[in-house]
């Protein structure tokens, strides 16, 4: 088979096809939707689903929430008045969630997009790492079937790609394949995992909390504790990626014949190049340890300095959902790939630290008080012992002295020594759920990912349009020029 034959072209691929969006208002939406428009305004639909009131407030946010953002910048100047005439003509705002039977939609619009509709992309998920069980069972195990079932019903529908994470693995090590997670898998051989279960011990739980009347945050607490506890019996280290995991399973087994894409990507970060290098929202995975960092917070960095962090920055993750939507249409199979940096271009944990002094040092972060924060390099913390030491040390026994000085003046340090208990117990928390990730020895193989890559046109055109390869990034540069200065215009 000669090459030729191989190479797709994504912007003849979205020439008058319509795209459905699930999760619209999220980060990786936002980037996917504005490249669509930026570069291939012909395409005939874009198909948004958001979670609003009605129609008309689901039309707000995407102008307020979507539109409104400084991401949109680039596209605004280049289509000028003529933005409103474009997305008018191509964005139909559609109201629904994931978690609703047939998404929500109404029924005329149901109607529509049924005989419309060309691909699906599904990219609505909830990745806080210790999210209520029943919230992340929702939205990333049975809200991905809801979206299946929907795109079964469309009469033209080529692609489903459903955007997973390459921690679906947990804490394995070495070389991780990208091969399916069989309906009932466990990480740990654990056998008895089934979804349906599952899904009933939350609604008898829930039940259960309900009936003795219990307050909102216990039962919210009851919620995230039994997805930590049913995540670690199965080999898991937090909820996100054993529902994730199992939201996998429950695309792979009930495909039937349409073509199914998983993405995989490792911890994603800004954009490194467009629509302008640096957009970033809200605070991502390892980037609260670089505001905590900048801020002053954070005076120890616990982490093996030869391990290596896998990030990728979101633009490259656009790029190739994109691609494997042009290359995978009506192939009728399920194919995983894997959008990491580990096996190409791997960036050690070592980095972080230095990096951030790098930036902090020369560009000290001004807080409310306009006063500059000073740096100080960061105390490297190798494993969890020499962490308890750290915080026996620095925390612990201060906090003991100040409990006993609270007794002596009766009390009036309340506050201090809650607040002081607040910050101990915030940090323990972030280690328990950052810990395998800043201990990671795994390696992200991407083989399907490579041969995706050179798949696109080599026209020049599109291999510089949908760039994913991560060799092309120089790390000390793109987190001193690009990354930390995005975190700090963006989220600080």
């Amino acid at each position: 088979m000669s090459t030729e034959m191989e190479a797709v072209s994504v912007l003849q691929y979205l020439d008058n096809k319509s795209v459905l969006v699930i999760g619209a208002a999220g980060f990786l939406a936002n980037i996917f939707v504005e490249k669509i428009l930026r570069v291939a305004p012909n395409v005939k639909k874009l198909y948004l689903l958001l979670r609003a009131s009605n129609e008309k407030s689901a039309t707000q946010r995407f102008k307020d929430e979507i539109l409104g953002k400084d991401l949109y910048k680039v596209v605004k100047e280049k289509y000028g008045p003529n933005l409103t005439q474009l997305t008018s003509e191509k964005v139909t705002v559609v109201n629904g969630g994931i978690c609703l039977a047939d998404l929500g939609i109404q029924d005329s619009l149901a109607h529509e997009m049924i005989h419309q509709v060309d691909a699906i992309i599904n990219l609505a998920a909830t990745t806080k790492f210790d999210e209520r069980y029943d919230v992340a069972l929702g939205n990333n195990t049975l809200g991905p079937l809801n979206v299946l079932d929907f795109a079964k019903k469309c009469e033209n529908a080529k692609i489903f790609v459903h955007v997973s994470t390459a921690y679906v693995s947990g804490e394995k090590s070495g070389l991780i394949m990208e091969t399916p997670y069989r309906m009932g898998e466990t990480l740990n051989g654990t056998t008895g995992l089934d979804i349906n279960h599952e899904r009933k011990l939350v609604q008898e739980k829930l039940d259960q909390l309900l009936v003795i009347k219990a307050p909102p945050e216990t039962i919210t607490q009851a919620m995230k504790d039994m997805g930590l506890t049913r995540a670690k019996m199965y080999g898991w280290p937090n909820t996100y990626v054993f529902t994730k995991a199992m939201g996998e399973m429950m695309v792979g087994e009930k495909r039937d014949n349409i073509s199914l894409v998983l993405i995989r990507p490792s911890i994603i970060t800004s954009t490194f190049k467009e629509p302008f290098p640096g957009w970033t929202e809200g605070i991502r995975t390892i980037d609260s340890l670089a505001v905590g960092y900048g801020k002053g917070r954070l005076t120890c960095f616990l982490g093996d300095l030869n391990a290596i962090s896998d990030v990728m920055p979101a633009d490259m993750v656009v790029n190739s959902i994109l691609v494997s939507m042009a290359a995978q249409a009506g192939k009728q199979k399920e194919i995983i790939y894997h959008l990491g940096s580990s096996q190409k271009n791997p960036l050690k944990n070592e980095k972080l630290p230095e990096v951030a002094y790098q930036y902090f040092t020369t560009k000290p972060w001004t807080n409310k008080d306009g006063k500059q924060v000073r740096v100080r390099k960061i105390e490297i913390l190798s494993s969890m012992p020499s962490f308890h030491r750290y915080m026996a040390i620095h925390y612990s026994i201060p906090l003991k002295g100040l409990a006993v000085l609270n007794m002596v003046l009766c009390k009036l340090l309340d506050k201090s020594v809650t607040d002081f208990h607040r910050k101990i117990n915030l940090a323990l928390r972030l280690v328990d759920l950052y810990q395998p990730y800043l201990f990671f020895y795994g390696v992200f193989d991407d083989s399907n990912t490579e041969k995706l890559q050179r798949m696109v046109l080599k026209t020049g055109v599109e291999t510089e349009m949908f760039y994913f390869d991560p060799k092309i990034i120089n790390w000390d540069v793109y987190f001193v020029n690009t990354h930390i200065p995005g975190l700090v215009k963006y989220v600080f």
